[in-house]
């Protein structure tokens, strides 16, 4: 989707998303010594807004104005600061050996586009730096997430693109969401991995 697309989207629904972090990265992040994260595809900030009361300084990275607007003014109303940018991850430089954490949050880009992601999150860690990657599962195709099967996680997938790191953790997580008809459950693949 473009910027303008996902602008409309955001316009269109307030509440897109839930405002609560994913759950494996609050507890993941939760045991880390707070630093320098990167929120890349942040989204209306559910997951930056959550770093930055935890002590984080975050930088928020999206395409759309409208999410990020409403991510600073969640975190401004909560105490929290962010820096939000407004770019094109193919397009914006990360930065070399710039944070600690980088999380990769229902990113779903095309698998050369996937490699191409993670060898630019890999350069932005520091040394022995981390990036939490979570993302739907394939066999949840045609229920949620993007139309093309390509862009869905596996496990293999997710270890493929983190070759290039320590990786730490790459499972499957199954949990109920809510959803317009109630409750179902899904599943996600959440990877965490290290740099080397």
């Amino acid at each position: 989707m473009t910027a303008a697309q996902w602008d409309a989207r955001y316009r269109a629904e307030p509440d897109l998303w839930t405002k609560e972090p994913n759950a494996p990265l609050a507890q993941f992040a939760g045991e880390l010594e707070p630093g320098r994260a990167l929120d890349v595809g942040a989204g209306d900030g559910r997951n930056a807004i959550w770093l930055a009361t935890q002590g984080w300084a975050v930088t928020a990275i999206d395409l759309s104005t409208v999410a990020l607007q409403r991510a600073a003014e969640r975190a401004a109303a909560g105490g929290a600061q962010l820096e939000c940018i407004v770019a094109d991850w193919h397009e914006h430089d990360f930065g070399e050996s710039a944070f600690e954490l980088v999380v990769v949050s229902f990113m779903h880009p095309q698998p050369h586009d996937r490699d191409a992601l993670f060898e630019r999150v890999e350069r932005a860690l520091v040394p022995g730096g981390h990036v939490f990657t979570v993302g739907v599962i394939l066999a949840d195709h045609g229920r949620r997430g993007p139309p093309d099967p390509e862009r869905l996680y596996t496990p293999e997938r997710v270890q493929h693109a983190l070759r290039g790191f320590e990786l730490l953790r790459c499972e499957e997580h199954a949990y109920e969401q809510e959803h317009s008809s109630g409750r179902r459950e899904v599943t996600d693949v959440v990877a965490v991995a290290r740099r080397r």
